[in-house]
């Protein structure tokens, strides 16, 4: 039995600062608080009064690992203020750049902040340099994994963070065709180090579940990240520039980031890969059920680290989707899309690698933002983040302090959260006297 105070200062192997504070009584939680630490950066604001042109690049440094989320949302929010409609080749080469960046991102997480957890070590850098080793193994799978999906982002969109070639109703340049056969062949190479991969995370041992409500886009057509509805566990289906209004966002005193619940039942929820396996599993690629069948059938899942799981399942799906693409693409010469400015509303929503991502942008006549918004995945995961270790802590205060504290950071972990993203929410009403 504790009592007192369990304070993590700050939470390891995550994107940002983050920590934790518990407050013991007795038997029971009295208070948990998960408290993201870094500082509001005015994104939002600073694109006011900016033109349209110049927005996605600059809102795709809010961050540094998944960026193309970013620039891909602000693209489709100014596009639809603008009523621009990007062409089938535009949203192929758009499409084949997210599986890359779905390839690296995950690949980022699993490997070096989630496999430590797995090989019960406290870092990467302590697994034995030994090639026979598994870990070691998995490891340089890693490497060569994350080192695919930078090179097929770099040729498609000229880099795989902070992409200059995507703008506004297409691509300003266009890729060299002539080196898709090598990488057809790498990913058909790198396919057994993936399933490796799944393999190796569908056997961690750890299990929280707690049945949250999960929130995703969703596609008639396939397995999606660009294009859809969004559609909670229910079937409840709401329109991508409806999606603010079914939200309720909720004032977290002592974060830097706000939470959100929905807004007709305020309970919480969940986004992210567990969430989009759970609602789309049956839109994944042949390929992908067909090689991954045994690691599928364990969802739909309650469980927050299948997480972690559902992650390495859409390497696998990426590395499919992105064979298709480059075999079928047929690339001709076109210019982006290009329409004179008018005053206008548009919203973007996409799933980012931790779940969906909402841009709205509002135009003046002139082609200048009059207003943005930004809600990003780890903000509408805090509460349910908070609930999870609300829920493990008062299932689990026998154990010792050391086990609590590894524990909790492992179930924050699973969700990949992205605390530089979350803090970005900021609107500021001006009163002047």
């Amino acid at each position: 039995m504790h009592s007192g105070d369990i304070t993590i200062e700050n939470i390891s192997k995550v994107e940002g600062s983050a920590g934790l504070k518990v407050t013991i009584e007795g038997n029971s939680v009295k208070d948990l608080k998960f408290i993201i630490k870094d500082y509001r950066r005015f994104y939002t604001q600073a694109v006011k009064g900016k033109p349209i042109i110049s927005v996605p690049s600059f809102l795709s440094r809010i961050c540094g690992t998944c960026s193309v989320a970013h620039l891909f949302a602000a693209i489709e929010a100014i596009e639809k203020s603008q009523g621009i409609k990007p062409s089938e080749q535009t949203m192929l080469l758009r499409r084949i750049t997210y599986d890359a960046l779905m390839i690296r991102d995950h690949a980022l997480h699993l490997y070096f902040f989630v496999l430590p957890d797995l090989l019960g070590i406290d870092s990467i850098l302590d697994i034995p340099d030994d090639h026979d080793d598994f870990g070691h193994q998995l490891l340089h799978d890693s490497f060569d994994i994350k080192r695919l999906g930078t090179d097929i982002s770099n040729l498609i969109s000229g880099a795989a963070i902070h992409a200059p070639l995507p703008t506004i109703g297409g691509y300003l340049k266009l890729p060299d065709t002539s080196k898709f056969p090598e990488l057809i062949k790498r990913l058909e190479e790198i396919r057994p180090q993936v399933l490796r991969g799944i393999d190796a995370f569908s056997k961690m041992p750890d299990v929280l579940i707690r049945n949250s409500d999960y929130l995703g886009l969703r596609s008639e057509g396939r397995y999606e990240y660009l294009e859809g509805e969004v559609v909670n566990t229910n079937g409840k289906r709401v329109s991508e520039s409806e999606f603010h209004s079914f939200l309720k966002s909720v004032v977290i005193p002592y974060s830097q980031a706000e939470g959100y619940i929905f807004s007709d039942t305020h309970e919480d929820y969940l986004v992210g890969s567990l969430a989009r396996i759970n609602l789309n599993k049956d839109k994944l690629r042949a390929e992908t059920k067909e090689q991954a069948g045994q690691y599928l059938s364990m969802f739909p899942s309650n469980n927050i680290y299948h997480n972690n799981l559902a992650q390495a399942l859409e390497i696998l799906e990426a590395v499919n989707d992105a064979i298709y693409l480059l075999k079928s693409a047929k690339i001709a010469d076109e210019k982006p899309v290009k329409a004179p400015p008018k005053a206008g509303i548009g919203v973007g929503v996409v799933e980012a690698p931790r779940g969906i991502l909402y841009h709205m942008a509002e135009v003046d006549e002139k082609g200048m933002i009059v207003d943005y918004d930004v809600i990003v995945p780890t903000a509408q995961n805090q509460i349910n983040i908070e609930n999870d270790l609300k829920k493990y802590f008062n299932e689990n205060l026998d154990k010792d302090e050391n086990t609590l504290k590894l524990d909790a950071e492992k179930i924050i972990r699973a969700y990949d959260p992205c605390m530089s993203c979350a803090t970005n929410f900021l609107k500021i009403d001006w009163i002047h006297k």
